[in-house]
Protein backbone atom coordinates (compact mmCIF):
# COMPACT_ATOMS: atom_id res chain seq x y z
CA UNK A 1 0.00 0.00 0.00
CA UNK A 2 1.06 3.60 -0.61
CA UNK A 3 2.37 5.65 2.28
CA UNK A 4 -0.19 8.42 2.45
CA UNK A 5 2.05 10.65 4.59
CA UNK A 6 4.61 10.86 1.76
CA UNK A 7 2.73 11.17 -1.50
CA UNK A 8 5.70 10.91 -3.87
CA UNK A 9 4.72 7.32 -4.64
CA UNK A 10 1.15 8.47 -5.40
CA UNK A 11 2.46 11.15 -7.77
CA UNK A 12 4.86 8.75 -9.49
CA UNK A 13 2.32 5.98 -9.96
CA UNK A 14 -0.48 8.31 -11.04
CA UNK A 15 1.57 10.05 -13.74
CA UNK A 16 3.09 6.78 -14.95
CA UNK A 17 -0.32 5.10 -15.15
CA UNK A 18 -1.77 7.98 -17.19
CA UNK A 19 1.24 8.02 -19.50
CA UNK A 20 0.80 4.29 -20.09
CA UNK A 21 -2.85 4.77 -21.07
CA UNK A 22 -2.10 7.38 -23.75
CA UNK A 23 -1.22 5.93 -27.15
CA UNK A 24 1.16 7.80 -29.52
CA UNK A 25 -1.43 8.08 -32.28
CA UNK A 26 -3.75 9.89 -29.87
CA UNK A 27 -1.31 12.80 -29.71
CA UNK A 28 -0.18 12.75 -33.35
CA UNK A 29 3.00 10.72 -32.85
CA UNK A 30 4.03 7.63 -34.86
CA UNK A 31 3.44 4.40 -33.01
CA UNK A 32 6.75 2.85 -34.03
CA UNK A 33 7.62 -0.80 -33.53
CA UNK A 34 10.25 -0.71 -30.78
CA UNK A 35 8.16 0.30 -27.76
CA UNK A 36 8.97 -1.93 -24.81
CA UNK A 37 6.02 -0.72 -22.74
CA UNK A 38 2.56 0.58 -23.68
CA UNK A 39 1.83 4.27 -23.88
CA UNK A 40 4.03 7.31 -24.32
CA UNK A 41 7.67 7.64 -23.38
CA UNK A 42 8.68 10.20 -20.77
CA UNK A 43 10.50 12.34 -23.33
CA UNK A 44 7.37 12.41 -25.50
CA UNK A 45 5.26 13.70 -22.63
CA UNK A 46 7.95 16.26 -21.85
CA UNK A 47 7.89 17.51 -25.45
CA UNK A 48 4.12 17.79 -25.46
CA UNK A 49 4.20 19.67 -22.14
CA UNK A 50 7.00 22.02 -23.23
CA UNK A 51 9.49 20.98 -20.54
CA UNK A 52 12.83 19.19 -20.64
CA UNK A 53 12.92 15.38 -20.43
CA UNK A 54 15.10 15.65 -17.32
CA UNK A 55 12.60 17.94 -15.65
CA UNK A 56 9.64 15.70 -16.48
CA UNK A 57 11.54 12.62 -15.30
CA UNK A 58 12.13 14.37 -11.98
CA UNK A 59 8.44 15.24 -11.77
CA UNK A 60 7.36 11.66 -12.44
CA UNK A 61 9.62 10.50 -9.62
CA UNK A 62 7.35 12.43 -7.26
CA UNK A 63 9.37 15.65 -6.91
CA UNK A 64 6.39 17.93 -7.40
CA UNK A 65 6.89 20.39 -4.54
CA UNK A 66 7.35 23.93 -5.87
CA UNK A 67 6.08 23.16 -9.37
CA UNK A 68 3.96 26.03 -10.70
CA UNK A 69 0.29 25.65 -11.53
CA UNK A 70 1.02 26.59 -15.16
CA UNK A 71 3.46 23.70 -15.53
CA UNK A 72 1.06 21.27 -13.88
CA UNK A 73 -1.65 22.42 -16.27
CA UNK A 74 0.68 21.86 -19.25
CA UNK A 75 1.45 18.33 -18.02
CA UNK A 76 -2.27 17.70 -17.51
CA UNK A 77 -2.98 18.73 -21.09
CA UNK A 78 -0.11 16.65 -22.44
CA UNK A 79 -1.47 13.57 -20.66
CA UNK A 80 -5.03 14.48 -21.69
CA UNK A 81 -6.22 14.25 -18.10
CA UNK A 82 -9.91 14.61 -17.37
CA UNK A 83 -11.09 17.53 -15.23
CA UNK A 84 -11.20 15.24 -12.19
CA UNK A 85 -7.74 13.82 -12.87
CA UNK A 86 -6.35 17.33 -13.30
CA UNK A 87 -7.92 18.39 -10.01
CA UNK A 88 -6.42 15.30 -8.35
CA UNK A 89 -2.93 16.16 -9.65
CA UNK A 90 -3.27 19.66 -8.21
CA UNK A 91 -4.37 18.17 -4.88
CA UNK A 92 -1.27 15.95 -4.85
CA UNK A 93 0.93 18.95 -5.56
CA UNK A 94 -0.71 20.97 -2.81
CA UNK A 95 -0.17 18.17 -0.29
CA UNK A 96 3.52 17.89 -1.27
CA UNK A 97 4.33 21.53 -0.57
CA UNK A 98 6.23 22.64 2.55
CA UNK A 99 4.54 23.34 5.89
CA UNK A 100 2.61 20.08 5.75
CA UNK A 101 1.16 18.83 8.97
CA UNK A 102 2.00 15.56 10.65
CA UNK A 103 -0.50 12.74 10.22
CA UNK A 104 -3.67 13.55 12.13
CA UNK A 105 -7.07 12.05 12.65
CA UNK A 106 -9.86 13.92 10.93
CA UNK A 107 -12.03 15.74 13.45
CA UNK A 108 -15.56 14.40 13.33
CA UNK A 109 -18.34 16.53 14.72
CA UNK A 110 -21.87 15.60 15.61
CA UNK A 111 -24.59 16.33 13.10
CA UNK A 112 -26.57 19.40 14.09
CA UNK A 113 -30.19 18.74 15.03
CA UNK A 114 -31.61 20.73 12.06
CA UNK A 115 -29.58 18.56 9.67
CA UNK A 116 -31.02 15.39 11.22
CA UNK A 117 -34.50 16.95 11.05
CA UNK A 118 -33.92 17.55 7.34
CA UNK A 119 -32.99 13.91 6.79
CA UNK A 120 -35.97 12.68 8.80
CA UNK A 121 -38.35 14.91 6.83
CA UNK A 122 -37.40 13.12 3.60
CA UNK A 123 -39.87 10.26 3.68
CA UNK A 124 -39.92 8.89 0.11
CA UNK A 125 -36.17 8.92 -0.54
CA UNK A 126 -33.29 7.29 1.30
CA UNK A 127 -30.98 10.06 2.54
CA UNK A 128 -27.71 9.86 4.45
CA UNK A 129 -24.55 11.82 5.15
CA UNK A 130 -21.11 10.39 4.39
CA UNK A 131 -17.66 11.63 5.34
CA UNK A 132 -14.57 11.28 3.16
CA UNK A 133 -13.90 7.76 4.45
CA UNK A 134 -17.45 6.75 3.38
CA UNK A 135 -18.64 6.34 6.96
CA UNK A 136 -22.38 6.89 7.41
CA UNK A 137 -22.50 9.94 9.67
CA UNK A 138 -26.30 10.31 9.73
CA UNK A 139 -29.29 8.81 7.92
CA UNK A 140 -33.06 8.70 7.79
CA UNK A 141 -35.14 5.61 8.51
CA UNK A 142 -35.61 4.75 4.82
CA UNK A 143 -31.84 4.85 4.23
CA UNK A 144 -31.34 2.41 7.09
CA UNK A 145 -34.09 0.16 5.75
CA UNK A 146 -32.74 0.34 2.20
CA UNK A 147 -29.22 -0.56 3.34
CA UNK A 148 -30.35 -3.01 6.00
CA UNK A 149 -27.74 -5.63 4.96
CA UNK A 150 -24.96 -3.09 5.52
CA UNK A 151 -26.26 -1.88 8.90
CA UNK A 152 -26.67 -5.51 10.02
CA UNK A 153 -23.21 -6.50 8.77
CA UNK A 154 -20.30 -7.45 11.00
CA UNK A 155 -18.34 -4.70 9.23
CA UNK A 156 -20.69 -2.25 10.94
CA UNK A 157 -20.99 -3.85 14.37
CA UNK A 158 -17.22 -4.37 14.68
CA UNK A 159 -16.41 -0.71 14.04
CA UNK A 160 -19.43 1.01 15.56
CA UNK A 161 -20.58 2.65 12.35
CA UNK A 162 -21.61 1.64 8.85
CA UNK A 163 -18.98 2.17 6.17
CA UNK A 164 -19.74 1.68 2.48
CA UNK A 165 -16.19 0.67 1.57
CA UNK A 166 -15.88 -1.97 4.29
CA UNK A 167 -19.29 -3.42 3.43
CA UNK A 168 -18.57 -3.46 -0.29
CA UNK A 169 -15.17 -5.16 -0.11
CA UNK A 170 -15.23 -7.15 3.13
CA UNK A 171 -18.81 -8.43 3.38
CA UNK A 172 -19.78 -11.36 1.14
CA UNK A 173 -23.45 -10.31 1.26
CA UNK A 174 -22.60 -7.13 -0.69
CA UNK A 175 -22.14 -9.17 -3.87
CA UNK A 176 -25.78 -10.22 -3.67
CA UNK A 177 -27.02 -6.80 -2.55
CA UNK A 178 -25.30 -4.77 -5.29
CA UNK A 179 -26.41 -5.96 -8.72
CA UNK A 180 -23.50 -4.09 -10.35
CA UNK A 181 -20.92 -5.05 -7.73
CA UNK A 182 -17.84 -4.54 -9.93
CA UNK A 183 -18.84 -1.05 -11.05
CA UNK A 184 -19.65 -0.09 -7.47
CA UNK A 185 -16.32 -1.45 -6.26
CA UNK A 186 -14.42 0.62 -8.85
CA UNK A 187 -16.34 3.77 -7.90
CA UNK A 188 -15.78 3.17 -4.19
CA UNK A 189 -12.01 2.75 -4.59
CA UNK A 190 -11.87 5.81 -6.86
CA UNK A 191 -13.69 7.95 -4.27
CA UNK A 192 -11.22 6.89 -1.58
CA UNK A 193 -8.28 7.54 -3.93
CA UNK A 194 -9.56 11.08 -4.55
CA UNK A 195 -9.98 11.60 -0.80
CA UNK A 196 -6.39 10.42 -0.26
CA UNK A 197 -5.25 13.18 -2.60
CA UNK A 198 -7.20 15.75 -0.61
CA UNK A 199 -6.25 14.48 2.85
CA UNK A 200 -3.04 12.42 2.60
CA UNK A 201 -2.25 12.91 6.30
CA UNK A 202 -5.52 11.62 7.70
CA UNK A 203 -4.81 8.64 9.94
CA UNK A 204 -8.37 7.32 9.77
CA UNK A 205 -8.19 7.19 5.99
CA UNK A 206 -4.76 5.57 6.09
CA UNK A 207 -6.06 2.89 8.47
CA UNK A 208 -9.09 2.19 6.28
CA UNK A 209 -7.01 1.89 3.10
CA UNK A 210 -4.54 -0.36 4.91
CA UNK A 211 -7.33 -2.60 6.18
CA UNK A 212 -8.96 -2.91 2.76
CA UNK A 213 -5.62 -3.47 1.01
CA UNK A 214 -4.75 -6.26 3.44
CA UNK A 215 -8.09 -8.06 3.34
CA UNK A 216 -9.39 -7.52 -0.18
CA UNK A 217 -7.47 -8.49 -3.35
CA UNK A 218 -10.09 -6.66 -5.43
CA UNK A 219 -9.47 -3.44 -3.54
CA UNK A 220 -5.68 -3.80 -3.90
CA UNK A 221 -6.05 -4.10 -7.67
CA UNK A 222 -8.40 -1.13 -7.95
CA UNK A 223 -6.28 1.01 -5.62
CA UNK A 224 -3.22 0.34 -7.77
CA UNK A 225 -5.05 1.58 -10.88
CA UNK A 226 -5.02 5.14 -9.48
CA UNK A 227 -8.46 5.89 -10.90
CA UNK A 228 -10.12 8.77 -9.08
CA UNK A 229 -13.63 10.10 -8.71
CA UNK A 230 -14.78 13.17 -6.80
CA UNK A 231 -18.49 12.60 -7.37
CA UNK A 232 -20.56 9.46 -7.66
CA UNK A 233 -24.04 9.73 -9.15
CA UNK A 234 -26.30 7.89 -11.53
CA UNK A 235 -28.33 4.68 -11.29
CA UNK A 236 -28.00 2.19 -8.45
CA UNK A 237 -29.45 -1.29 -8.78
CA UNK A 238 -29.99 -3.17 -5.54
CA UNK A 239 -31.39 -6.60 -4.67
CA UNK A 240 -33.16 -5.94 -1.37
CA UNK A 241 -33.99 -8.90 0.90
CA UNK A 242 -37.48 -7.56 1.70
CA UNK A 243 -38.84 -5.80 -1.42
CA UNK A 244 -36.74 -7.36 -4.16
CA UNK A 245 -34.94 -5.62 -7.03
CA UNK A 246 -34.73 -1.83 -6.97
CA UNK A 247 -33.43 0.65 -9.51
CA UNK A 248 -32.84 4.07 -7.99
CA UNK A 249 -31.23 7.35 -8.99
CA UNK A 250 -28.78 8.88 -6.56
CA UNK A 251 -27.35 12.37 -6.29
CA UNK A 252 -24.62 13.72 -3.96
CA UNK A 253 -24.55 17.20 -2.43
CA UNK A 254 -21.55 18.45 -0.44
CA UNK A 255 -22.27 20.00 2.96
CA UNK A 256 -19.45 21.96 4.66
CA UNK A 257 -20.47 21.05 8.23
CA UNK A 258 -17.22 22.21 9.84
CA UNK A 259 -13.94 23.68 8.47
CA UNK A 260 -12.22 20.28 8.69
CA UNK A 261 -15.25 18.03 8.24
CA UNK A 262 -17.02 17.95 4.90
CA UNK A 263 -19.99 15.62 4.58
CA UNK A 264 -21.68 14.45 1.42
CA UNK A 265 -25.47 14.21 1.38
CA UNK A 266 -26.64 11.35 -0.86
CA UNK A 267 -30.26 10.82 -1.81
CA UNK A 268 -31.65 7.66 -3.43
CA UNK A 269 -34.94 8.16 -5.29
CA UNK A 270 -37.19 5.95 -7.41
CA UNK A 271 -38.61 7.17 -10.69
CA UNK A 272 -42.28 8.13 -10.21
CA UNK A 273 -44.85 5.75 -11.62
CA UNK A 274 -42.56 2.74 -11.72
CA UNK A 275 -42.59 -0.56 -9.86
CA UNK A 276 -39.47 0.67 -8.11
CA UNK A 277 -41.46 3.55 -6.60
CA UNK A 278 -44.06 1.08 -5.37
CA UNK A 279 -41.35 -1.00 -3.76
CA UNK A 280 -39.82 2.07 -2.13
CA UNK A 281 -43.25 2.93 -0.71
CA UNK A 282 -43.51 -0.61 0.65
CA UNK A 283 -40.03 -0.32 2.14
CA UNK A 284 -40.88 3.05 3.71
CA UNK A 285 -43.96 1.48 5.29
CA UNK A 286 -41.87 -1.43 6.54
CA UNK A 287 -39.31 0.98 7.99
CA UNK A 288 -42.03 3.07 9.68
CA UNK A 289 -43.58 0.01 11.28
CA UNK A 290 -40.17 -1.02 12.58
CA UNK A 291 -39.67 2.40 14.16
CA UNK A 292 -43.10 2.22 15.76
CA UNK A 293 -42.45 -1.27 17.15
CA UNK A 294 -39.10 -0.13 18.57
CA UNK A 295 -40.79 2.86 20.26
CA UNK A 296 -43.47 0.63 21.77
CA UNK A 297 -40.95 -1.91 23.08
CA UNK A 298 -38.92 0.81 24.79
CA UNK A 299 -41.92 2.42 26.47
Amino acid sequence: MDNLTDNRADIRDFLASRRAKLQPEQVGLPAGNRRRVPGLRREEVAGLAGVSPEWYSRLEKGNISGVSDDVLLSVSRALQLSDEECQYLFELARAARPMRRAPSRRKEVGVAAPVQWLLDSITMSAAFLLNGCLDVVASNSLARALHAPMFASDTTSEHGNANFARFHFLEAASREFYVDWEAGAAATAALLRAEAGRAPNDRGLRALVGELSTLSPEFRTLWASHDIRFRHEGIKRLRHPVVGDLELTYQPLTLPIFPQAVHRLSVYTAEPGTTHEERIKLLASWAASGVAEAAESSS
